[in-house]
């Protein structure tokens, strides 16, 4: 593991030095793999969504985009706006793309973007520490989103906030640091320990539900998930296991989901697929849930396990330690 990212450390700096030697005026160019015509489009990124912004016509497998997007900013670029794109990040650079489909964008090349490279990096060494794939490069786009993506869920207010420390000051503005500095004072609001934060939202008819209204006889884990989610899906048989074990014993779920506006039929659809009979609640905002912000959720399928007085006594516990926790504090 040391071997592969001191590979990537000096692939960073290769790469930095390269793309600045060669800085050229904004423009996006690319091939598709096996198409010859057709339309690509293009999606801004913000908040775990995409929308799209522009089309680009496919001309004999070649397409160029006409409209020069904020740079340097993460994007999307797909041929069906309907499905997650590639996830491509711009610089104020010649990009040149090479779409590959038929693996779902598995084989996509990208040249003229150093932060492009440094995400592709860290794809094949995932498992880098927070720190060193900051060190390795503080001011590239890619560092600060990888970073928000992927390590805000599994560390600590303090590693978050040194993390931040590590990272270029230009990137400070960014919408992913925005989030950053932001979330150590929320995870230390729901800490273990903490008060639960009540919250108000609507149940599967609609009504009304204050989350604080649920509490005072039983555990109660308030559960974040969505029906898309597909590791949310492979939890539910154990959360199902689990509620029938202990639901005369003094525990309760409180399912939030993070389904997304228009998609009602598909979350009702899910509950009653996977026989989810506890409470179910949902603002349709996706990653905008409000609760999901309130408890610091960076990802799902995601847990809090709440005492009858409102107290927090454990966070993301799943199958096995689930049932091993409730055994204990129900006994």
């Amino acid at each position: 593991m040391k071997k592969t990212f001191l590979s990537l450390l000096l692939m960073g700096a290769v790469i930095t030095a390269s793309a600045q030697g060669a800085r050229q005026a904004f423009a996006l160019t690319g091939t598709v793999n096996g198409v010859k015509s057709g339309k690509v489009y293009l999606q801004k990124f913000y908040n775990k969504m995409f929308t799209t912004i522009d089309s680009a016509v496919v001309e004999n497998g070649n397409f160029t985009f006409q409209t020069k997007p904020v740079v340097p900013e993460l994007y999307g670029i797909t041929l069906n706006p309907a499905k997650s794109p590639y996830f491509l990040f711009l610089e104020n650079n010649k990009i040149e793309v090479t779409l590959d489909t038929a693996s779902y964008f598995r084989k996509t090349l990208v040249k003229g973007s150093v932060s492009q490279d440094v995400y592709t990096a860290w794809q094949l060494d995932s498992k880098v520490s927070l720190e060193d794939l900051i060190k390795a490069n503080p001011s590239a786009l890619a560092t600060a989103y990888i970073f928000y993506r992927y390590y805000t869920y599994r560390t600590t207010p303090e590693e978050i906030e040194k993390g931040i420390a590590l990272l270029d000051p230009a990137l400070h503005k960014t919408q992913y640091v925005e989030v950053l500095k932001k979330l150590p004072g929320t995870l230390r609001a729901v800490e273990v320990g903490k008060k639960a934060p009540d919250f108000s939202i609507k149940d599967t008819e609609g009504k009304d539900v204050h989350f604080a209204s649920q509490l005072g006889k039983k555990y109660v884990l308030l559960d974040f998930w969505a029906s898309w989610c597909g590791p949310c899906r492979a939890e539910n048989p154990n959360l199902v296991r689990t509620y029938n074990t202990f639901k005369d014993k003094g525990f309760d779920i409180f399912a939030v989901s993070l389904d997304r506006s228009g998609d009602r039929d598909k979350w009702l659809k899910a509950i009653a697929d996977d026989n989810l009979t506890w409470k179910h609640v949902s603002d349709l905002a996706y990653w905008n849930c409000e609760p999901a912000a309130l408890y610091g959720v960076r990802a799902i399928p995601s847990n809090l396990l709440i005492a009858p007085d409102g107290t927090i006594v454990a966070r993301n516990l799943r199958g096995k330690a689930l049932d091993e926790k409730l055994a204990e504090l129900l006994k």
